[in-house]
């Protein structure tokens, strides 16, 4: 048990109402930066980037799907990767769910990952997704939009990642994000938006869940409860978000 002092209905309500006031500021800023992540500027995508797909090549522009609003997650999975990361895998199944709702909202939502389309499919097929699904394989995409990185950069002791130069998680060369794009009307893409690390953490509605169940997230490390969804059983061993198995 956590010690949580147990006291009477008029106390808890006292404290409860307390919270509620930084749950009110919460909202407001949320609010506020919302309003400040829509009026961010726009810059053009003058690179032109293909991606293997299971309907063929396909450029930037083509994954708009003729919506006019393009959001894809950077899926952790390296090329030489046996299975996508368990935390961008948690991550997904949250955009699962969600896919319909964006789709009719003129959005649509596309993972991205540098392994060979057939890996991916063959991991889509696992996990039974219907989210689109393409492939940046020999595509400098992943490393433009800073998450993927190569050797060289690896070795130097420094990469970008979150708008910072940092340290490299150790010998990891992929990492996780979103960015979001919209086209003009000349029909030119347009960079909107990106963001990684934890300023994705609310997509993870599950996590919001567990920030309200007694015990929390109830971890020692980030996320370090999270499996694949099919390897959830008594026996789990914890995975970490970096594995490459």
């Amino acid at each position: 048990m956590q010690g949580n002092p147990v006291v009477s209905r008029d106390e808890w309500l006292t404290a409860r109402k307390a919270l509620l006031e930084k749950e009110k500021e919460m909202t407001r800023l949320r609010d506020a930066v919302n309003a400040a992540r829509l009026a961010l500027p726009w810059t053009r995508v003058d690179k032109a980037y293909v991606f293997d797909t299971p309907e063929g090549r396909k450029t930037l522009d083509g994954l708009f799907a003729g919506r006019s609003q393009l959001v894809i997650y950077h899926f952790m999975f390296g090329p030489d990767w046996e299975a996508g990361c368990p935390s961008c895998s948690f991550l997904a199944d949250h955009l699962e769910g969600a896919l319909p709702h964006l789709e009719h909202h003129d959005v649509t939502v596309t993972l991205v990952s540098r392994a060979p389309l057939e890996k991916l499919q063959a991991y889509k097929t696992r996990m039974g997704w219907h989210l689109p699904w393409v492939s940046s394989y020999k595509s400098d995409f992943n490393f433009d939009y800073h998450v993927s990185f190569s050797p060289d950069e690896i070795n130097s002791g420094s990469i970008v990642y979150n708008f910072d130069m940092m340290s490299p998680f150790g010998d990891l060369d992929e990492l996780h994000g979103l960015s979001a794009f919209t086209k003009n009307e000349a029909g030119e893409v347009l960079h909107t938006y990106s963001g990684y690390a934890r300023g994705l953490e609310e997509l993870l509605g599950a996590m919001m869940v567990l920030d309200r169940a007694p015990k929390g997230r109830n971890e020692k490390t980030i996320m370090d409860f999270v499996r694949r969804h099919d390897e959830y059983g008594p026996q789990s061993q914890s995975t970490c978000c970096h594995s490459k198995g």
